[in-house]
């Protein structure tokens, strides 16, 4: 018992912290006068309905509280017992702790021709089994990451696209576009487990040059239910500038990239429809927050956040106070950690939750929620990094 009494203290996430206070704070005058009640019309010994209390709660925590742990945590309290073993390797496990357990918790990084590396933000709980990916077939460039999965380009041949989750080590060969997507293509992975599908369904978004008209920018579909890649009808005309490598953001359903001159480029696959955002600072970086696109950008001594609240405000009325951007946070980290927080600095990631920047060969990370800043280790190198979302137990 001993185990089950630490563990969460060093494993288990915020949510399973609040669920398992919530049993903890059940009405214990009620619940002992049903354990009396239930003692005496059955006989049974106070002992005994005690051991039955406890089986109850040990059942909920294994039922409801175990979804919530990172996959390196779960690889662990496999050896609890067999009923916890049993449970995690369950497929409907997986598919809910990949429901459950999201938000950045790491980072795959790789050099040009290099072999990719993790750094973890909390390296007891976020790992994997083998982050150079050897499982693959053939040595791979990281092209795009979602919700625990990676998008993998091979290096030979025809470089074909590698959809992979580096916990379970289990990965699919994609079938060939019949596009060029270019020697450096601006791909997103976009999966979003969902409760209510169990299958794990994902799309993969290439914004490319368009070979048949000059300034024009097309988008290539694939779709995992349908294993075929698909050209989207919605052509984007218009001095656009190519869409950036490893810039792509999907939010509610539209994909955003950052575009070399400054601009974003937003697609939605469903309604097949592209608009150009102006922005007109082209060192901003892009991320999700809490459900809107947002935007970081340095000023001065501080870092700026702030989301899209109106994307028609260039069309509204005159004398309209209506904005595009709103400002969310002005973060300033601490000097204390950071040094010279006059120095320029470099963004590398935001979420909801974090802020990841660079400056002078180091890199810190800014907590929003507990305004806490925390040096993160080497190896960054001054190369965009790919965010791993909690990573998952998911099969598919």
């Amino acid at each position: 018992m001993k185990l089950l009494v630490r563990a969460p203290k060093v494993f288990v996430s915020k949510q399973c912290i609040l669920t398992l206070r919530r049993i903890l704070l059940l009405d214990s005058g009620k619940l002992l006068a049903a354990i009396m009640d239930r003692g005496k019309s059955s006989g049974r010994s106070l002992a005994a309905q005690n051991n039955k209390i406890y089986m109850d709660l040990k059942d909920i925590i294994r039922e409801h509280s175990l979804s919530f742990l990172p996959a390196k945590s779960l690889s662990r309290f496999n050896a609890v017992c067999r009923d916890w073993r049993f449970q995690i390797s369950s497929p409907f496990f997986a598919h809910s702790q990949s429901f459950y357990c999201r938000g950045t918790s790491g980072f795959f990084l790789q050099t040009p021709w290099g072999s990719p590396s993790l750094i973890s933000i909390d390296p007891s709980c976020c790992g994997v089994p083998d982050p150079l990916l050897k499982f693959l077939p053939e040595p791979v460039d990281i092209r795009s990451s979602s919700n625990g999965l990676l998008c993998c380009q091979g290096r030979e041949g025809d470089k074909v696209y590698y959809i992979c989750n580096p916990v379970t080590q289990q990965w699919k060969k994609l079938p060939e576009s019949n596009v060029n997507h270019g020697p450096d293509p601006a791909i997103m992975l976009v999966f979003e487990p969902s409760l209510l599908n169990f299958v794990a369904e994902y799309k993969i978004i290439c914004a490319f040059p368009s070979t048949d008209f000059g300034d024009a920018i097309e988008f290539d579909i694939y779709s995992s239910k349908e294993n075929t890649w698909e050209v989207a009808g919605e052509i984007h005309f218009g001095a656009t500038g190519r869409p950036m490598p490893k810039s792509g953001v999907h939010v509610n359903g539209v994909a955003y990239w950052m575009t070399i001159t400054g601009g974003i480029l937003a697609f939605n696959p469903t309604k097949e429809r592209s608009q150009l955002i102006p922005n007109y600072d082209p060192h901003v970086i892009l991320g999700n927050y809490s459900g809107k696109l947002c935007r970081a950008n340095v000023s001065g001594n501080s870092i700026t956040l702030l989301t899209l609240d109106n994307i028609h405000s260039n069309t509204m009325e005159m004398g309209s106070r209506a904005q595009m951007w709103a400002q969310k946070h002005r973060v300033v980290l601490d000097s204390k950690i950071v040094g010279d927080v006059s120095g320029l600095y470099s963004i590398l990631h935001v979420d909801s939750d974090i802020l990841v920047v660079q400056k002078g060969g180091k890199a810190f990370l800014y907590d929003f929620k507990s305004r806490a800043t925390k040096c993160l280790p080497d190896g960054f190198h001054n190369f965009k990094p790919i965010p791993a979302a909690e990573l998952q137990l998911t099969e598919y």
